[in-house]
């Protein structure tokens, strides 16, 4: 892991990360919070690596579900990391200020979720799937899901919410149908 110094140019090597055993974690997506600390999902996995921008050392914390495959992973207002569990079938949330990590198993089989992306409030979290063709709606608040069946098989990877207007609308890319779509919630 590199580390560069936006006013100089400079770059630092930080080195690997590795768990408590002395393994490499391979990150597969590196978000950072707000005090530019480094997430890393190991996505071959169960590890969520935390490296302190300050001191440079890297913590792991292990995800409840064995074969969970964290990956890709959005830091909310509350500076907590919002992640896909591909191999776990759940939204995961890591906060470092307790240094837990919670899981929301989603109501369907086979999402293999990719992406995850809180909204504005932290009121929701939404997701897609790779494989069953839905996105999905998390109420924080309670952990009940509200799902949406897409019109095709759809391959979902990165999820985008745009919350402007009197409801959010949802976009993700459909891999396996070359377009765009939108899902607004009818519901509000």
């Amino acid at each position: 892991m590199y580390r560069l110094d936006v006013k100089t140019g400079a770059y630092e090597n930080l080195g690997p990360s590795k768990d408590p055993g002395g393994r490499q974690i391979a990150a597969y997506g590196i978000p950072t919070d707000q005090q530019n600390n480094v997430y890393q999902l190991e996505f071959g996995g169960t590890s969520i690596g935390f490296r302190d921008a300050k001191t440079g050392i890297t913590t792991i914390y292990r995800t409840p579900t064995s074969g969970s495959r964290p990956r890709r992973g959005r830091v909310d207002g509350q500076n907590r990391l919002w992640f896909a569990e591909s191999g776990g079938n759940a939204i995961g949330l890591f906060d470092p200020k307790t240094a837990a990590i919670r899981e929301y198993p989603l109501p369907a089989r086979f999402y293999n979720l990719y992406d995850v992306v809180p909204n504005r409030d932290i009121t929701e979290v939404w997701t897609g799937s790779m494989m069953n063709d839905r996105v999905a709606r998390m109420d924080t608040r309670t952990g009940e899901f509200t799902e949406y069946l897409l019109p095709r098989p759809t391959n979902i990877r990165h999820v985008a919410l745009q919350e402007i207007g009197s409801r959010p609308v949802l976009w993700v890319g459909s891999n396996h149908g070359a377009s765009i779509v939108r899902v607004e919630p009818l519901d509000y």
